[in-house]
């Protein structure tokens, strides 16, 4: 019997890493494109969950993130701290910055018009993270790190002139990047025609009641058969 409460304490550990593993974002994201059909632009059926994979063009002027400057449609940034000590220490987010505009896939010369929106909350997303600098005690900021964090009013020394434990993190989906987007296939009229391409109707990827728009730069989520994008 003496074996049996170790037993039970290691079951339990391994259920909760794999709950954490199998519930966490890039994961819930992949599961959720494993239930749309990967398909052709031009094979679009209005009204199926359809996903497909392919280059980020601009609707728009784009956003520039303000460490690495690229230009981009969306991006997450996040600038924290670290405070306390030892087992009591966390780090504390002191700047949050989000935001995504219209877009459109191109793949084999066509395109999807995508439409997410944060005010109505129709798309669900996750962005590989593309940079991460950091300062600490015996670690300055670097000249670009340094007004990243004055644009913002972060100090980056305390009262006595020591280095502040600090991070920045950037993801983004960039311009040019080539990413997955699942949704309800649409047909969409142009009331104008999209400069360089000649058609009257364009596909288009959307929410509904019961299903959100899927966005990710995840590489697992290209499906083998569309890497030769």
């Amino acid at each position: 019997m003496d074996f049996i409460i170790p037993v039970l304490i290691f079951s339990g550990i391994v259920m909760v890493i794999f709950l954490v593993i199998y519930f966490n974002k890039k994961n819930t994201i992949l599961r959720k494109l494993s239930k749309f059909k990967a398909k052709r632009i031009s094979q679009f059926r209005t009204n199926e969950r359809t996903k497909v994979s392919g280059k980020v063009l601009q609707v728009e002027e784009p956003f520039v993130v303000p460490f690495s400057k690229r230009k981009c449609i969306a991006y997450i940034f996040e600038i924290e701290q670290k405070v306390g000590s030892g087992k009591n220490s966390r780090w504390k987010t002191l700047v949050k910055k989000e935001d995504i505009q219209d877009f459109f896939i191109e793949k084999d010369g066509e395109l999807v018009m995508v439409k997410p929106s944060q005010e109505t909350s129709n798309y669900y997303s996750y962005m590989v993270e593309d940079k991460r600098v950091s300062s600490g005690t015996f670690n300055d900021p670097t000249p670009e790190f340094q007004k990243v964090l004055a644009s913002f009013g972060v100090e980056s020394e305390n009262w006595f002139g020591f280095n502040k434990t600090l991070r920045y993190s950037e993801r983004i989906i960039e311009i040019g990047e080539i990413i997955t987007v699942g949704g309800i296939a649409k047909w969409k009229t142009l009331k104008e025609p999209i400069n360089g391409h000649n058609y009257s109707k364009i596909a288009a990827l959307e929410s509904d009641i019961n299903q959100k728009i899927i966005i990710t730069d995840l590489p697992k989520a290209i499906k083998p058969v569309e890497r030769g994008l």
